[in-house]
Order: structure tokens, then C-alpha cells, then sequence
């Protein structure tokens, strides 16, 4: 039987996702703030989190970065009535695995949780990237070049994983600006050589690659 953390200040949501959850064969369990939702969660008792981002104490956002930096796995669904575009990337890269706003019906919420759990169950998350001497660990976002520990900005983080990612192929220009900066970003910036010689800079001239007319790739 699957267990649910429910982190929700509202006792009337909280109460609605408990019976609705309960009712399907789940075992759950309600916190009503930040500072209990780690306590809880860090345990290691759950198998999936449900997590309000406007909560009293720590906020959801300050849980979600404690959880992943503690290594809990457990998926987390976002439950939070921030629709901005900016409040969801940050929770997604942040850790979050989904992210519903408020109002929600609860089919649609049972339907997720059930999902994030099969995934969960079919394989384990990959959590370190890694080509060469370069590695990036997508929870604590530390990055490594050799012996080096390397920080990165919250760009170049993004920028490096897509490297990771696809390892010996060629990034265009305008793939890695329509994945890290967006579609609407002016395609004759020279934003992207920029950050590449950042990323340069911190890893090692000879980590990124420049293929002349085409793009840069990270050597696989």
C-alpha cells in the first residue's frame, strides 16, 4: 500500500486529497507546514509528496530544496494556486516531478500520483550525468570537473545538463537558446557563446567543443 504525504495548510483541500486518496487504497499522512513536512518527509517513510508551495514556516520551495539536497527521491507533486511561468520552472527544476495548480479535480490529481508511482517503481532516477571527467548531480546541482567542484549559476547549470544530456552531439545555437533561455529570446544574441565561455572558464577550455558553422558539443 502506498504511502502519501499531504503537506497542505488548507484544512479543507488537505481533508478533500485525504478522503479522495484513502478511498483509492492509499495510506496517508496530512502536516500542515514546512518545518513538519521535512520532518516527516525526511524520514524516507513515503513513497510519494504532495507539497503546497505558500506554506507557514519554511515554504514549499525551501522543503523541496532540503528534500532533494538530503537525497529523499520520493516523487513530488506541487499543489499550489502560483500559475506563473517562473513559479513552475522554479519548482520543476527544483526537484518537483509535476506541478498542479489550484483549483484541481481530484481525478486528474489521482491520475498523476498514480503515474509518478509507476514511474518511480519502473526505474530508479538518475540523478548524477556524467561524461568523461565532467559530472553534474541534478539534486544537489554540484558539479565536478576532475577533482574540481565547480559552481555554477542557475543557467549555466541548465546549459551544462543539456551538454550532459546528449553527450557528443553537436547543440546548435538555437537549440540550446530555445531550451535554456526560451523561444521568445532574440536569436541574434550572442548570449549562448557567452555562457559557453563561462562554462569554459570553470570546467576547462577543452570540455566544450566548438564545431565551426554548426554549433559546440561536450566530447562523449
Amino acid at each position: 500500500m502506498n504511502r502519501v504525504l499531504i503537506v497542505e495548510d488548507e484544512e479543507r483541500i488537505a481533508s478533500f486529497v485525504d478522503k479522495g486518496l484513502r478511498a483509492n487504497g492509499f495510506t496517508t499522512t496530512i502536516v500542515g507546514d514546512g518545518d513538519a513536512a521535512c520532518d516527516y518527509a525526511l524520514t524516507g517513510g513515503f513513497d510519494l509528496i504532495l507539497l503546497d508551495i505558500g506554506l507557514p514556516g519554511r515554504d514549499g520551495f525551501t522543503v523541496l530544496r532540503e528534500l532533494r539536497e538530503a537525497r529523499v527521491s520520493a516523487p513530488v507533486i506541487v499543489l499550489t494556486a502560483r500559475d506563473s511561468v517562473r513559479d513552475t520552472v522554479a519548482g520543476l527544476e527544483g526537484g518537483a516531478d509535476d506541478w498542479m495548480t489550484k483549483p484541481f479535480r481530484f481525478e486528474e490529481l489521482l491520475a498523476r500520483v498514480r503515474l509518478r508511482l509507476r514511474t518511480a517503481a519502473r526505474a530508479p532516477e538518475v540523478t548524477v550525468l556524467r561524461s568523461g571527467e565532467v559530472t553534474l548531480d541534478l539534486r544537489t546541482r554540484r558539479a565536478r570537473s576532475g577533482e574540481r567542484t565547480v559552481d555554477l549559476t542557475a543557467r549555466e547549470f541548465v546549459l551544462l545538463e543539456l551538454f550532459l544530456r546528449h553527450p557528443g552531439q553537436v547543440l546548435s545555437r538555437e537549440q540550446i537558446l530555445s531550451h535554456v533561455w526560451g523561444y521568445d529570446f532574440d536569436p541574434g544574441s550572442n548570449i549562448v557563446d557567452v555562457y559557453v565561455r563561462a562554462l569554459r572558464k570553470k570546467l576547462g577550455a577543452e570540455r566544450v567543443e566548438t564545431v565551426r558553422g554548426m554549433g559546440y558539443r561536450l566530447p562523449g
